[in-house]
């Protein structure tokens, strides 16, 4: 049996927090700096994981190698089960001819990539994500925006950074969920809070959008438009998640500004409109599209994508969700494993889930089939566009098993929780860190949820040595967590890959990391004032 240290090195926490903190370091270092592959940047980090997981926290060799292998079966499902199916679905509709139509559709409803880029990662994304999560809304909304033109990059980049505030209420908001059940405190309580939070980054992230695709010119020219889809999402993620129901929040909210964009939009345009996508589009991919079909609705062209929301809103309807949760999942022991956390219970992660007919991969594989009948595509061609998918996605592979192999031996063997309990010891100035403590769990595991599972006591904990607000900081982990998501390495992969560019990593890295953490300093600050009788009167 192995049991988890806190200060393995020298018996100091700071010291051996410092240790626990270079594997993230190597990975951010090698893909912001050297510009180091993505694959070979995670796998030299988890190299690094294992061998201090052995040489300073003592972990068994046998078990190190366990935990890894858990972590990449991890990656492999349910995240890239995900990945493969969500893309397999648009290679689908490439070779089919509706990839073209569906661009066409987008731009009769707006020829301004601005306003493009607001309805598909911000509206649509948030919808995805309060459905599906676990690189999904990435996965889809980034082929979807270089389908109207957008150049992948800018696409990829565009589709990470709008893919936080609808986060910490993804999946129906099991985040939030996940984190009730660990420590203790009322869902509804934990809800309201983050009610109380995300909405003041998703007022604010459709001006980010539409700078990141046209820069200043782009803000000066829509930031109505921006200004109404961020302040009708935050409105109504506020008002569903304190006063309505947690778990509908994010599909309310991306209803509500989806709405409002479209009829804002029949008496505004934005200046410039018409050659607004001259900064975002990529002229050599526009020279590649097929010609597009002379006939085709666009309901045909968006089949596939309502296939998938009415398939994730089944799988949520009470009966179907019952059902789901008791055939759906196989849960078992990982092998080799025998590990307990520094208070002396069995570590969570000893027990894998493999939820094989809820999972969202599986949903999106039977939307691919239902979209195979629908666009008649025979089986021998599905299964050809099924392989191109899977060889593309060849090196995202690698990358993907690594770091979530890295993520598993560092939190098996305790070298995450040593960096947040370091960053607890801060006493009533851990408010301000509290949020960074959930944007570091979300950075290495790429998920709220595994965030939340893994810092929500510690964050509690600390709370009531501290005299602060369990529920304040509990709801920071999540809230500030979300902020990770756009640079964490798995979250990255799926972007890369989904635009077609395995190995660019690195420049999505450098693309997305000021913004994240430029977000994160002025979140904290935010989180630092509520804890405090300047802005105490936000607080549950």
């Amino acid at each position: 049996m192995y049991r988890q240290v806190l200060d393995p090195l020298a018996g100091s926490l700071y010291w051996s927090a410092l240790c626990a903190a270079l594997p993230l370091l190597t990975m951010f270092v090698l893909l912001g700096v050297f510009r180091v592959r993505a694959q070979i940047a995670a796998v030299s980090s988890l190299a690094l994981a294992l061998a201090l997981a052995v040489l300073v926290w003592g972990m068994p060799v046998s078990q190190a190698l366990s935990g890894a292998a858990e972590g990449g079966f991890y990656g492999l499902f349910p995240v890239l089960w995900i990945l493969v199916n969500a893309l397999w679905i648009y290679r689908l509709t490439e070779i089919t001819g509706w990839f073209a139509v569906l661009r066409r559709s987008f731009r009769s409803v707006s020829t301004d990539q601005r306003v493009q880029g607001i309805l598909i990662a911000f509206c649509f994304g948030a919808l995805i994500e309060a459905l599906a999560g676990f690189g999904a809304p990435v996965a889809i909304t980034a082929v979807m925006l270089v389908a109207v033109g957008i150049a992948p990059l800018k696409a990829a980049t565009v589709a990470l950074v709008a893919n936080t505030a609808p986060v910490a209420f993804g999946s129906m908001a099991v985040p939030l969920t996940t984190l009730a059940g660990v420590t203790g405190l009322p869902l509804d309580d934990l809800g309201a809070m983050a009610g109380r939070q995300t909405p003041l980054i998703a007022a604010f992230i459709p001006l980010v959008l539409v700078f990141l695709l046209d820069g200043r010119r782009g803000v000066k020219e829509s930031w109505p438009v921006a200004v109404v889809a961020g302040l009708a999402f935050a409105l109504a993620q506020f008002v569903s998640a304190n006063y309505i129901s947690v778990e509908v929040t994010d599909i309310i909210a991306g209803v509500v500004a989806l709405v409002a964009v479209l009829g804002f939009l029949r008496i505004w345009q934005p200046a410039g409109a018409g050659d607004a996508g001259a900064g975002c589009q990529d002229s050599a991919q526009e020279e590649a599209v097929p010609e597009e079909r002379a006939e085709g609705s666009a309901l045909m062209a968006f089949a596939p994508y309502l296939i998938i929301v009415a398939l994730f809103a089944v799988s949520q309807l009470g009966p179907v969700k019952e059902w789901l949760g008791v055939h759906g999942l196989v849960q078992f022991s990982w092998p080799g494993l025998n590990v307990e956390t520094t208070a002396g219970q069995p570590a969570a992660a000893m027990t894998f889930k493999l939820e094989h007919l809820k999972a969202a991969g599986t949903i999106l594989f039977l939307a691919g089939l239902l979209t195979m009948a629908l666009y008649r595509v025979g089986p021998g061609r599905a299964v050809k566009a099924y392989g191109a998918t899977a060889h593309q996605l060849r090196w995202t592979f690698v990358t993907v098993t690594s770091v979530l192999a890295l993520a598993w031996v560092m939190n098996l063997s305790g070298q995450t929780v040593t960096l947040g309990t370091a960053l607890a010891q801060t006493g009533s100035a851990f408010a301000l860190f509290s949020p960074v403590v959930g944007w570091l769990g979300v950075a290495v595991t790429g998920s709220d949820t595994s965030a939340n599972s893994l810092f929500g006591v510690l964050q509690v904990t600390a709370a009531h040595q501290t005299g602060l607000d369990p529920v304040l900081l509990a709801s920071a982990n999540s809230t500030g967590g979300v902020l990770g998501k756009m640079l964490s390495p798995q979250n990255l992969a799926v972007a890369a890959a989904s635009i077609g560019m395995a190995g660019s990593e690195s420049v999505i890295f450098r693309k997305v990391l000021g913004w994240s953490l430029g977000m994160l300093a002025v979140f904290a600050v935010l989180i630092y004032l509520q804890s405090t009788p300047v802005l105490s009167w936000m607080t549950v």
